[in-house]
């Protein structure tokens, strides 16, 4: 059952800062069942528990980190300024990044410091609607300003086992939605998060893929070793322009991410998975959308 508020129905019911509204009739259409949780909850083959506070905190005193004070900033690098990501970081050719680590609940530092920024949750209204040909969609019914945090794509955190499990069980009819994280941290490290959102999961498992998009995913780390998957506005962004990021990473370069699509049906053949058409009309298309088979091999 969804739930009702002075702004109509909420998709989160209640457990986002602002109300998450549908712009359909859901008495013709139906509705995808789902759990909605508006971050990461452990799932099977993960040996952490998403919510359990496992990372050091600083003793800084003052509203607001410092750079020069801060062990957080210190230890990890400043992420933030006073409108959003630093995107410079993360954007650039070439850019080798640290990991993204905001001040935790350990942290003696206000909740209004500039550090803090994902873990406050949503702050922009979003709209979940159906789109021409790609099925659901998320936008804004306000503007975006780049850098800014827009949403996390949140849900089951599972091993790499489970992952594979799953994704060999799916039809050729079937949405994939589980997105492969590997961050690299030196030449020999990889770290893996795999997230599926289908059964449990937040607003981020309706966006949509783009081969020019205008959201950008980060892992940043808050309380947990396991990383949240944010995304961050690449650009300025109009009121109510359909917002997407690439399933395949692209421009992230502290790490990549591959997911499965939810478009058409036409396909090539992959490793025995079927490729979707991707619809996002981007001069830069690639015809199909990203297609990890990665997680099917024996490493």
């Amino acid at each position: 059952m969804l739930f009702q508020t002075a702004c109509g129905l909420d998709l989160s019911k209640g457990q986002e800062n602002v109300p998450i509204t549908i712009d359909v009739d859901l008495n013709q259409v139906e509705y995808p069942a789902f759990q909605y949780s508006p971050g990461n909850v452990q799932g099977p083959g993960c040996e952490l528990d998403p919510g359990e506070i496992t990372l050091p905190g600083c003793s800084c005193l003052s509203q607001s980190c410092l750079d020069e004070s801060c062990s957080c900033l210190k230890t990890y690098g400043q992420a933030y300024d006073g409108s959003g990501l630093l995107l410079d970081r993360y954007l650039a050719d070439g850019a080798c990044c640290t990991p993204l680590f905001e001040c935790n609940a350990l942290c003696a530092c206000s909740e209004a410091c500039s550090n803090r920024l994902v873990e406050r949750g949503l702050s922009f209204r979003l709209q979940v609607f159906l789109t021409r040909e790609r099925g659901w969609g998320v936008r804004a019914p306000e503007p975006i300003h780049q850098g800014a945090f827009v949403c996390e794509y949140a849900g089951e955190v599972i091993g790499r086992e489970e992952a594979r499990r799953r994704q060999l069980s799916q039809g050729p009819r079937d949405n994939n939605y589980i997105i492969a994280v590997r961050e690299h941290a030196g030449l020999a490290s990889v770290t893996e998060t795999f997230v599926d959102p289908f059964g449990v999961g937040n607003v981020g498992r309706f966006l949509n893929h783009s081969c020019r998009p205008n959201l950008v995913m980060v892992p940043v780390r808050v309380h947990s070793a396991l990383p949240h998957l944010a995304l961050f506005a690449r650009r300025d962004i109009c009121a109510s322009e359909e917002l997407t990021f690439d399933y395949s990473g692209g421009v992230s370069r502290d790490g990549d991410a591959s997911r499965g699509g939810q478009a058409a049906n036409e396909a090539s053949r992959t490793d025995g998975l079927q490729r979707k058409a991707c619809y996002c009309r981007a001069q830069n298309c690639t015809g199909f959308l990203p297609l990890d088979t990665s997680v099917l091999s024996d490493l």
